[in-house]
């Protein structure tokens, strides 16, 4: 992924979760993991970008 797509793609995040508002915000994330998620074909890479974020959100 280029630089400018994943701006795009993290701005469109952003514009999403204002629409849905913080009280959806966990389900909305939710639903988007999941979906991201079903489209890796190993576990292994999922469970360590799992790992990754909860440190950063951690620290």
């Amino acid at each position: 992924m280029t630089d400018p797509d994943l701006d795009q793609a993290y701005t469109q995040l952003a514009q999403a979760l204002t629409r849905v508002g913080e009280a959806q915000a966990p389900l909305f994330l939710s639903a988007l993991c999941l979906s991201l998620i079903s489209r890796q074909a190993e576990a292994a890479p999922v469970l360590a970008l799992i790992e990754q974020a909860e440190r950063a959100v951690r620290a």
